[in-house]
């Protein structure tokens, strides 16, 4: 599903409006450096949680196609960068 403005971006493509370009050495550096911080997987640590959760987190990562600790990784960075908040 697009929102509107990747279908503005699309048209404007689409129409010669708008041209790609190469991305700098710099900008190449920069994303390959936030991808090595954001990706690395240099701890681990042990949870208890309970059954119920556990199916339910591998059920979830079933329907995704992703091994559940993958999951369960996703999720607590998504929670750390603040893209998941608490319900007032």
């Amino acid at each position: 599903m697009k929102t509107s403005e990747e279908s503005e971006i699309l048209e404007a493509y689409e129409q010669g409006r708008m041209k790609l370009r190469k991305p700098s050495k710099a900008l190449m550096l920069k994303l390959a450096d936030a991808s090595d911080r954001t990706f690395k997987k240099d701890r681990r640590i042990n949870i208890r949680i309970s059954n119920h959760d556990l199916i339910g987190i591998q059920r979830k990562a079933v329907q995704k196609g992703l091994p559940y600790q993958a999951l369960i990784s996703g999720l607590i960075h998504q929670y750390v960068e603040g893209d998941l908040q608490e319900k007032a």
